[in-house]
């Protein structure tokens, strides 16, 4: 593809954007301030001031950007559209948790210019190959590092750009260094003595060693030779020699050397730092599993208030909350409707100061983002509190706004004693909620559907069937059990007895309209009351929701019961009311028993959604992952807090070798150095649950080497997730976070990998890597109870 260099010359899109342009940038309907947009000559970034000529600062990196969206998709610019044609604004969207840029230019044809040329680095920057990324990267560097913008590097730029990239260096041995790459003897580094400074610092001397330990002559790894290390220390096995070969073809930079069947120590490393080097293994991130099960085998990625963008008491209600969460694979979103003004059903968090955003937005958002990251069945768990006139609002609405992407009825030829599969559904959306009547009620009515027009043309008349000229009688809501709603008591769940029916009988509550309820198939709101009572009383198809604090006492008193509940049942946690600021729980700690549904404020980063991150990051990320056979047996003897046998514990042993361009825990502190470390974290179990770290590197932050090795002892490895974080080593008992990589056990490659690590947000830190060691060995001798 043409270099970057080239299109900035040449397209009148990008030739603009390097000459700047007066734009208003807006945070709401009453702030509007123009600023000065400015593209930089590295094509990269994006600055901005408050007029042309004034003090600019950066505004955003293109790659952060991931897509450039139209004012009239900008809900915030929608608002504004009596005051500007929504064709002259337009929205950036960032990676990750980063509030999104509304921009409104001064005429349609400079926010095509924008959107346009913003959207052709946005094209290029993604189909970057690994090379093209590194160089761009070094690229950034030298304009970083190059103060006066000359093209050159003096020595002393050189020490700044040290401290920069996060590195302490003897001066004597940079200057060395510095002098080496030299080659014209200008005492200033250009373009190709640049790149060679850079390889020099960062020479791998322990994957020269590796290589070396497997190469014959120290120069190459045949094809034989290349085999034994991915047999030996990849464990690939029976694979390797196809395997080997392939790997050849794909990262060999030499014509001569692929053609040959040899590896240069050029293309080892660059194997190493690729997918196939990584320690997430590349079989496991398309579709891998099984997916023509029931829906309650498997895990299944939700959300927990999902409107919401901030707190749960005072935060912005926003359809943006939907769009993130469905573009980050979410199968299961949270919708609360209440009635609204002018007779428009409203959603937000009832009884707090949360805005309101209207249930017909919330749809249409729906509608056009349900299956772009997966087409796997979409989850809306309804929490109606609304009453019979804008019940009926909700299911029209419902309807014509999702058409047939909306599950109306049951799957032809489904047995009634098991959910439909993912498969099956493809492409559905299903809605959680309330329901007049069961299943079977349901199928007899539609079996009475269709033979209704042949009895019709027997009876030589016509009947017009309207479900709401004769309403049936008005049944009771059971209590809502989510926080904002009604609460729910954290005492022993019990039976319902004969006189809390009665109280119940007293307490007003709102009326299910019929068309709203007929709408509701598979996914029946039910209250839990215990186990027991579930088993003779409820069916396959209908759902309990817990509290976070009562799920987990549930999996304390009585984890088997639970994990034989769940392998019939569907289950969905929800986080504490405490959660005001909407944290998270760890949803490992209900994993565990089998819980699918395990709804997260996932506008929330840290630990919680990393966990949450790592399991879906598996089979596509769909937003489905098949749970182990012993979570889907409703005969399971495994009790998520004492399992026994036939478990096989595991050993495994992490080597932490090296990282690699770790970035600054504060960027703005250019002469701050970081002092990494490595921590292992483990979840899964409650014996498995676990955590160790190396001890810390002073001052290297960009080519750190450590050596150490962590041993874990694992008895459920099927069910526990791994999280490798890199951390800024400090006196105080918090250490800096730099990043973190966390994956399924399932999913962890053996021998010597990379991990790339990702941001507190969840993007890629590239080319930040740590490089270690994984073992996995039979763990004969331990036993834990």
């Amino acid at each position: 593809m043409a270099s970057l260099q080239d299109r900035l010359s040449t397209d009148q899109d990008l030739l603009l954007m390097q000459e700047g342009m007066m734009m208003r940038k807006v945070r709401s309907k009453n702030w509007k301030k123009l600023r000065h947009f400015r593209l930089q000559n590295d094509g990269m970034t994006v600055w901005h001031a408050r007029q042309a000529g004034g003090r600019a600062k950066p505004t955003f990196s293109i790659s952060d950007v991931e897509r450039i969206r139209l004012g009239h998709d900008s809900e915030l610019l929608r608002n504004l559209a009596e005051e500007f044609p929504l064709e002259q604004g337009f929205t950036i969207v960032f990676h990750g948790r980063r509030p999104n840029l509304d921009l409104i230019a001064n005429s349609v044809e400079e926010a095509q210019s924008w959107m346009q040329g913003l959207q052709l680095l946005v094209d290029f920057v993604t189909n970057m190959d690994q090379q093209e990324r590194l160089d761009q990267w070094l690229r950034d560097w030298f304009q970083r590092g190059d103060k006066n913008q000359d093209g050159r590097m003096s020595f002393q730029e050189v020490q700044r750009l040290l401290h920069l990239m996060n590195v302490e260096m003897d001066r004597e041995y940079a200057l060395s260094l510095f002098q080496a790459a030299d080659v014209s003897q200008s005492d200033t580094l250009e373009g190709e003595e640049f790149v060679q400074f850079y390889k020099a610092l960062t020479k791998r001397t322990e994957v020269q060693e590796l290589f070396e330990n497997f190469s014959s002559d120290g120069q190459k790894l045949t094809l034989l030779e290349f085999v034994d290390f991915l047999r030996e220390e990849q464990k690939e096995q029976d694979r390797a020699p196809d395997l080997a070969l392939e790997l050849i073809n794909r990262y060999e930079p030499s014509d001569s050397g692929r053609l040959r069947h040899v590896l240069s120590v050029d293309g080892f490393l660059s194997y190493l730092c690729s997918k196939d080097g990584s320690i997430f293994n590349p079989a496991c991130l398309p579709i891998y599993q099984d997916m023509t099960q029931p829906m309650n085998h498997y895990f299944i990625n939700s959300s927990h208030n999902t409107y919401l963008v901030a707190d749960q008491l005072c935060g912005q209600s926003s359809i943006e909350g939907y769009i993130r969460a469905l573009k980050r694979g979410c199968r299961c979103v949270e919708v609360d409707v209440w009635d609204g003004p002018s007779g428009e059903p409203v959603v937000y968090h009832g009884h707090t100061l949360t805005s309101r955003i209207l249930f017909k937005d919330v749809l249409a958002t729906v509608a056009q983002y349900a299956f772009q990251t997966s087409d796997y069945p979409l989850i809306l768990s309804l929490e109606n509190h609304c009453t019979w006139e804008q019940q009926e609002t909700m299911a029209r609405y419902l309807t014509e706004i999702l058409g047939e992407q909306l599950l109306s009825t049951t799957v032809n030829g489904m047995p009634l004693n098991q959910l439909p599969s993912p498969e099956q559904l493809r492409g559905k959306i299903l809605l959680k909620g309330k329901k007049l009547t069961t299943l079977e009620e349901d199928i007899e009515e539609e079996e009475n559907e269709e033979l209704q027009p042949e009895l019709e043309r027997e009876q030589g008349s016509e009947v017009e069937l309207d479900p709401f000229l004769e309403p049936e009688p008005e049944p009771e809501l059971e209590p809502e059990l989510e926080p904002g709603h009604e609460p729910e008591p954290e005492s022993e769940p019990q039976e319902p007895s004969s006189r809390s029916k009665d109280k119940q009988e007293k307490i007003a509550k709102p009326i299910l309209c019929p068309a709203l309820s007929a709408l509701v198939v598979y996914l029946k709101s039910v209250s839990f009351y215990s186990f027991t009572h579930s088993k003779e009383h409820y069916h396959f198809y209908e759902i309990s929701s817990f509290s976070e604090a009562k799920a987990k006492n549930l999996i304390k008193e009585a984890g088997n019961e639970f994990v034989q509940h769940n392998a019939w049942q569907l289950s969905r946690v929800y986080p504490s009311g405490l959660r005001t600021d909407s944290s998270n729980y760890n949803p490992q700690e209900l994993w565990i028993a089998g819980c699918q549904m395990v709804a997260m404020n996932m506008q929330t980063a840290g630990l919680a959604m990393d966990i949450c991150d790592g399991l879906f990051r598996q089979n596509g990320g769909c937003g489905y992952v098949l749970k182990p056979d012993f979570l889907r047996d409703t005969q399971s003897s495994f009790h998520p807090h004492r399992p026994i046998s036939p478990f096989q514990g595991k050993r495994l042993l992490v080597q932490v070798i090296s990282g690699q361009q770790l970035p600054k825990v504060d960027d703005t502190k250019e002469r701050s150095i970081v002092d990494p470390l490595v921590k292992v974290e483990i979840f899964g179990i409650r014996a498995d649950t676990t955590w160790k770290e190396t001890s810390y590197v002073e001052n290297n932050g960009f080519n750190p080497y450590w050596g150490q090795t962590l041993c874990f002892h694992v008895l459920v490895p099927e069910l526990a997730v791994l999280r490798f974080v890199v951390k800024d080593y400090n006196w105080r008992p918090r250490h800096g976070f730099i990043g973190q990589f966390t994956l399924p056990w399932t999913c962890m490659q053996q021998g010597y990998r990379h991990i790339h690590l990702l941001s507190r947000d969840g993007i890629s830190l590239h080319p930040a890597s740590i490089f270690v060691y994984i073992c996995i060995r039979e763990d004969l001798g331990q036993e834990k109870s």
